[in-house]
């Protein structure tokens, strides 16, 4: 088994970007999920109920992050990564409530404007500890705006799997992994409590419980049944249905593809 893929979604919600190899943190893999979108009262908002947030691709620029708007590439906004915060407000995350810098009310205008509901841009600061919960985390771990985990990881398998049920094929960006991995049998990360990849290891903490978000084609924004009915048909477990395992960092400072993937325990 290797890794086949790599990805960020620097703006939770929005476009991920591939990459053939990356830094690792323990909140994540280095800028994924380090900036937000909030309504006025400071709630995440996200394709649940928001799909056009499909529309929007961020790239990585040169200290800076593009955003770019699918249909009409030529209107887009970028966001250096040395943005001043402009204040500091209550951000909340599901059950989480976190401090994060207000970026400039440009930025909040922009992505406004293209959603049709006032907003604002927030980032994370790097002293601020989102903790995981006490039972998943292994030393006090901390998270990102990530729904709840540092690294999502699926095999290539499971997708070939479920796309043998569909009438229609969907693409792996419909679950928003961080990483991918080729090889194996379909779902045997469920088996895994330790992986290592590369020279990095990971623990297994949980289940990824996926929602309607999985939905929404990625191209277009407009909302479906599938996949999320099929998979509900064999991978619900307690009333969820399940699509990937949820990790933390035990060890190492980068991936890359091709690195081997190794289940150190099941």
């Amino acid at each position: 088994m290797q890794l086949q893929d790599i990805y960020i979604y620097p703006i939770k919600s929005l476009g991920g970007i591939r990459l053939d190899q990356w830094t690792l943190e323990e909140k994540g893999l280095t800028y994924d999920r380090r900036w937000m979108l909030v309504d006025m009262n400071g709630k995440f908002m996200s394709q649940r109920t928001l799909p056009a947030m499909a529309l929007l691709q961020v790239t990585l620029e040169e200290n800076s992050l593009k955003v770019t708007q699918k249909m009409n590439p030529d209107h887009f906004v970028v966001i250096p990564f040395a943005s001043k915060a402009v204040g500091k407000i209550k951000v909340e995350i599901w059950e989480d409530i976190v401090e994060a810098d207000v970026l400039e009310e440009q930025y909040g205008v922009w992505f406004s404007e293209f959603l049709g509901i006032p907003c604002k841009l927030v980032s994370m600061p790097e002293s601020e500890k989102r903790k995981l919960k006490p039972k998943y985390a292994v030393n006090g771990e901390s998270v990102s705006f990530a729904d709840g985990m540092p690294y999502l990881l699926i095999g290539q398998e499971a997708l070939d799997e479920l796309n043998s049920r569909l009438e229609e094929a969907v693409g792996m960006e419909r679950f928003r992994p961080n990483l991918v991995f080729s090889g194996g049998y379909a779902f045997e990360e469920d088996q895994w409590d330790e992986v290592k990849i590369g020279d990095a290891e990971f623990k297994i903490t949980k289940p990824c419980a996926r929602c309607v978000m999985t939905t929404v084609d990625q191209d277009t924004a407009r909302k479906g049944k599938e996949p999320l009915r099929t998979l509900a048909s064999y991978r619900t477990v307690d009333n969820k249905v399940m699509f990937g395992q949820n990790m933390l960092l035990l060890r190492g400072k980068e991936v890359k593809v091709g690195d081997s993937v190794i289940s150190l325990k099941k």
